[in-house]
């Protein structure tokens, strides 16, 4: 595993919390069924709001979230162990 300061040389302060989600294993149904119902299944669409006559535009949420990818990748192993270890129907998270 890479020393901070490696990490901090490369500029990638959160790849500690990246290797952290991406070494969870499930183990737990109540955990995973909370995963699944907190970490959306698609990225939110952009949208464009108006504000006191003023109108911003807000970008994908997923393009603003860094850790994106492995909160997807958390959400897809709890759907697995809720599918595959507890034979549980996941449909109703899609």
């Amino acid at each position: 595993m890479a020393s901070y300061t490696q990490i901090l040389l490369q500029g990638d302060l959160l790849h500690p919390i990246r290797l952290w989600l991406d070494s969870r294993e499930i183990h737990n149904a109540q955990l995973a069924h909370f995963l699944c119902k907190i970490i959306p299944a698609q990225c939110p669409f952009e949208q464009d709001i108006t504000l006191f006559g003023r109108k911003f535009h807000i970008p994908p949420m997923c393009k603003l979230n860094p850790l994106y990818v492995e909160l997807v990748s958390l959400r897809f192993r709890s759907l697995c162990y809720l599918a595959d270890e507890c034979g549980e129907d996941i449909t109703t998270y899609y």
